[in-house]
């Protein structure tokens, strides 16, 4: 089964439990509240805003922070990727969508790898020496300024004010508001202004995820200690490596504009969510996400022999290619 199916079937399965558990009354909570009787681990974010909020330190929220601090460390924005509900619920915005809108189908004419030019050749060379434009890349976003926000304005106002928009936990809400409403024929006002909020948030305004969330921010922060399961590229068989040609499917896959095969040329490596996409788009099947990557002279090798940021050189391909020009 493809990532992408798999990453649909997970969120939907997580709140289908959910939903059965609120329904017989099991105390199982949900993703910004997950628990079992006494035992309790809440949201990241969540945690850290209940404490700014109460001004105390909580001793299940301490554990609930450094459980998650501890798995983006290794896992990274997996959460984002495999987890959230969120990316289900956006993808209804595409019911809206008009037929012509929708991407055609790629042409195998496509597959076809395009040489590159001498231009494109020498960018990537200096690029790739001292890796000037990594030391370039911005760290901090629109996402970030809002998770300062969030956080500030919780210690203001004394309850985490973002936990009343979060379209995780609105997501949650929906659900145990249709099982309440089918099931004991409850209705309030929370029934249409939960989900015309969440559809506002994730479906008309299209770049919540990438512009908006202060969790996938405060996650971005933390994966940049994070060194496993990232894509490693096979240059015995990547296109550009083999053939010295363009391909570029891998980068133009990844949602977050992340580039395996030249990391500098897109966004950090702390915002790969683990997707597989770009695992899955390349032709020659050259990359794999690595759990342990190797080293090379005591440093992290992201993105194969050839493909390393501020180490990376061009193949002895790509330079033969240049020296025939």
């Amino acid at each position: 089964m493809k990532s992408k199916y798999l990453r649909i079937v997970i969120p939907l399965a997580i709140l289908a439990a959910a939903g059965i558990a609120f329904a017989i009354y099991a105390p199982i909570g949900n993703l910004s509240s997950f628990g079992w009787k006494d035992i309790s681990l809440i949201c990241p974010l969540g945690a850290l805003g209940t404490m700014l909020a109460s001004k105390t330190i909580i001793p299940h929220a301490v554990i609930s922070l450094a459980i998650a601090v501890v798995s983006i460390i290794i896992l990274g924005r997996a959460f984002c990727a495999w987890i959230c509900p969120v990316p289900i619920v956006s993808s209804l915005r595409n019911i809206f969508k008009k037929k012509s809108e929708t991407k055609p189908e790629t042409d195998n004419a496509e597959d076809t790898p395009i040489a590159l030019t001498d231009k494109e050749l020498s960018s990537l060379k200096r690029c790739m020496r001292g890796c000037g434009s990594c030391a370039g890349k911005k760290s901090l976003d629109s996402r970030h300024i809002i998770l300062g926000g969030a956080l500030l304005s919780t210690a203001i106002f004394g309850f985490p004010v973002f936990c009343l928009v979060c379209p995780i936990g609105l997501t949650f809400a929906t659900v145990f508001l249709a099982i309440l409403l089918f099931s004991a024929g409850d209705v309030s006002w929370t029934v249409v202004a939960i989900p015309a909020l969440l559809a506002a948030e994730v479906i008309f305004f299209r770049k919540w995820c990438s512009h908006v969330c202060p969790l996938s921010a405060f996650m971005s922060l933390i994966s940049k200690a994070n060194r496993t399961f990232v894509p490693v590229i096979n240059d015995a068989a990547c296109l550009e490596t083999t053939t010295g040609a363009h391909c570029g499917r891998c980068a133009q896959a990844c949602t977050h504009k992340i580039n395996p095969r030249h990391p500098e040329l897109g966004s950090d490596f702390c915002e790969c969510t683990k997707c597989r996409d770009c695992v899955d788009a390349c032709p020659a099947s050259a990359i794999k996400l690595s759990a342990l990557p190797k080293k090379r002279d005591g440093r992290v090798v992201l993105t194969g022999e050839n493909g390393v940021c501020g180490e990376t050189s061009l193949s002895a391909t790509e330079k033969s290619g240049t020296a025939e020009r």
